[in-house]
């Protein structure tokens, strides 16, 4: 199974796309990718919202279910 990271680049079609997309740097969707960091919730729900859900939040950053939950 891919994980949510390596999904996000590929629905935006590279790491560049995917951070220009949400607002951050190339190197932070690398970082995420090689899965140095995670990403935070307003990121993760950014991310939710440019897919048109195809990727969720939750799946990017498992810390906010509840959140998730909520808005829908």
């Amino acid at each position: 199974m891919e994980l949510p990271f390596v999904r996000l680049v590929k629905f935006f079609g590279s790491q560049e796309l995917t951070a220009k997309a949400l607002g951050v740097k190339q190197g932070t969707v690398s970082g995420w990718v090689r899965g140095v960091h995670g990403c935070t919730a307003l990121v993760a729900l950014r991310a939710e919202v440019a897919t048109g859900g195809a990727i969720k939040a939750r799946d990017l950053c498992p810390g906010i279910p509840e959140l998730q939950a909520m808005a829908s």
